[in-house]
Parts: structure tokens; C-alpha cells; sequence
């Protein structure tokens, strides 16, 4: 059995996949890289082949349909054999010391007497122009290189979540929990971290900043402009992470607080993108999701009333405009627009 298995969704990737399944190869022999083709018709097939070819031990490359991003982690999933699972988008890459010493930390961990399910480690935001790279770290929310489970946890800020490009699942934990992400989909990220959380007990802080997320093509999903395009999207994923919330048995305090928190952010998103786009339907789309939120459990939705943004819901004049502004900009961190 390999350590841990890596799914690269890749639609049309030709340009940058190379880069970051070269990064992926420093792992050798304890790492299974999942190439999945999401239905390309540009060279990224027979790029995958080829690495497949080369690296037999080590790449799978998987055809499929188009299905987006989501059914291409859903097929990484489905196709590992590691005892951990990761996902890397195919424009991103990781740091190779970084990189060792996360397996390092992973093979000594699974040998051990508790299980783990959940590593966390840090990422940079590799923001193409930037000439300081922001690095996502978790310092002063988690113990440092120890098992810690919920009630260790320190107070997160807003805008500090723990993202995909953090974190590592026990691959067991996914199968356990369900997870299924819907196709043709972007955002799906959010529900892929935010799901299995409930299922979570023991977890691991590395302080290395091992992935690196780059940012800068104008069709990314985090372009501003293409987010509030696929605004239903974003949608859509904030409406299952409230179901997923709503059918939990969340035991923990430290846990809920924590995934109450992550609501919050998502669904400010949403809000706010709707209220950019500067249309009467998006405003309606907006009620509708609070109303959604208010029926499917409305404990949750007078928390998230007086959260991050249900604060700024009904206020006039500069005062609710500038409010907005602020979480706006926070929104703004979290995603890391281009």
C-alpha cells in the first residue's frame, strides 16, 4: 500500500500540468499520483500517458467524461490505494523539502498508536506579479508538531481557514464519511474540507509551507469577474455545505464553532458577490439563499445573522456600505483574488 495518493484533476493542463506533477514525483516510491484527464481536448491526455509510461510505480493516468473538478476528485478518490489522500490542482505544485518532510511525518504517524485523519500544513499564495508571497500558516490556532484533536484547537481569525491546499484526509475517512462532489461544479473545495470534519478526531499540525497555489490566470475560478459568473455555482455549494451542517451529529463544541465560523465566510461570499454583480435577479438570489438557510435550520441562521455579514444585511447609508467593504475584503483574503 502506498503512504499517500495524490489526485490531479486536469482539464485542458497542457500549459502547466508538467511543473506540477514534477513536483509530485520527489515523493518517489511511497506516493501514487492519480493523473485524472477530465475529458481534455487539448495535449493532456497523452501528457498523463506518458507520465504513466515513465513512472509506472508511481502515475496513474485516468480518462474521463467531463464532469469538472469535483467528479475528477471524485475519480482520484475512487482510484487510490494510499492511506492518505491529497488533492493538487494541476496549475499549482508543491515545495520538495517541504514535501519530505510531510511523508516523513505521515509514515511515522501511521505507525503509531493513534489514527490520524487529518494533517494540516501551511500554503503560499504564489499571486503571479506579487513580488511578497503570502503564506496561509496556522501557528497560533493548532498545537505544532503533536496530535491534537478539537477541544486543543485556539481561537481561528476570520479570514483563516483550513483550505484544501492545507489539508491531507485519512483516505478511509473519505470513503467513511461519503464524500461524493457534485459534477460540473467549481468551489467544490469548500465542501470537499467541510464535510468530513464531523468524522474528524485526531489531527496533526506540520509548520511547512509545503503547497503553493498560484494565482493569476484571467479564467481561474477565484477571478473575481468569473465568480460572480458562476455565481449559481458558489450557490450551490453553499446550499449543500448547509445541508451537510444540518444532517451532522456535530459533537464537539470547538468543532461546531468552527464549521459555524466557515459558514459564515461562504456564505458572505455568496452575498457578497451577489450584491457586486449589481442586478435586481442576483438581489433576489440573495434573499433566497438566507431563506433557504432560515428554513433548513434557523438556529444556524440567526447565528450567521449576526455574523460576519448578516450584520451588515440591514444597514443604510455609508455606514452598511462600508461594513460590506470590509467583508468584501476579507472575502477577498480567503480566496486570494486575482
Amino acid at each position: 500500500m502506498k503512504l499517500l495518493s495524490i489526485a490531479v484533476p486536469c482539464y485542458n493542463s497542457q500549459d502547466y500540468m508538467e511543473k506540477c506533477v514534477n513536483s509530485l514525483l520527489a515523493g518517489g516510491e511511497e506516493v501514487e499520483i492519480i493523473i485524472v484527464d477530465d475529458g481534455s481536448v487539448d495535449n493532456t491526455a497523452a501528457i498523463a500517458d506518458r507520465f504513466a509510461k515513465e513512472y509506472p510505480t508511481i502515475v496513474k493516468a485516468v480518462h474521463q467524461e467531463n464532469g469538472g473538478h469535483g467528479q475528477a476528485v471524485n475519480t482520484g478518490l475512487k482510484n487510490a490505494t494510499g492511506l492518505f489522500f491529497k488533492v493538487v490542482d494541476s496549475d499549482d505544485w508543491v515545495n520538495e523539502e517541504a514535501y519530505h518532510k510531510i511523508l516523513e511525518t505521515l509514515g511515522t504517524l501511521a505507525g503509531g498508536s493513534q489514527t490520524l485523519d487529518m494533517l494540516i500544513s501551511n500554503f503560499v499564495y504564489e499571486k503571479e506579479g506579487a513580488t511578497r508571497k503570502r503564506v496561509m500558516q496556522y501557528r497560533r490556532c493548532f498545537p505544532k508538531d503533536t496530535m491534537f484533536q478539537w477541544n486543543q484547537m485556539r481561537h481561528m481569525p476570520k479570514g483563516k481557514y483550513i483550505l484544501m491546499h492545507s489539508v491531507i484526509y485519512r483516505t478511509q475517512l473519505l470513503r467513511q464519511c461519503g464524500l461524493e462532489l457534485p459534477k460540473h461544479t467549481f468551489y467544490v473545495d469548500n465542501l470537499f474540507v467541510f464535510e468530513p470534519l464531523p468524522f474528524v478526531k485526531n489531527m496533526y499540525y506540520l509548520d511547512v509551507n509545503f503547497y503553493r497555489y498560484f494565482i493569476g490566470r484571467e479564467d481561474q475560478s477565484v477571478n473575481e469577474a468569473v465568480m460572480i459568473k458562476r455565481i449559481d455555482q458558489q450557490i450551490k455549494v453553499n446550499k449543500m455545505m448547509i445541508d451537510v451542517f444540518e444532517k451532522s451529529t456535530i459533537s464537539h463544541r470547538m468543532m461546531r464553532k468552527y464549521m459555524v465560523n466557515y459558514l459564515d465566510i461562504i456564505t458572505t461570499i455568496s452575498s457578497i458577490m451577489l450584491i457586486r454583480s449589481g442586478t435586481q435577479e442576483a438581489l433576489e438570489k440573495k434573499k433566497e439563499l438566507w431563506k433557504y438557510l432560515k428554513e433548513k435550520d434557523y438556529s444556524l441562521y440567526m447565528r450567521l445573522r449576526h455574523g460576519l455579514f448578516g450584520r451588515t444585511m440591514n444597514l443604510p447609508g455609508k455606514g452598511g456600505r462600508k461594513v460590506s467593504v470590509t467583508a468584501y475584503k476579507i472575502c477577498q483574503k480567503f480566496y486570494g483574488f486575482n
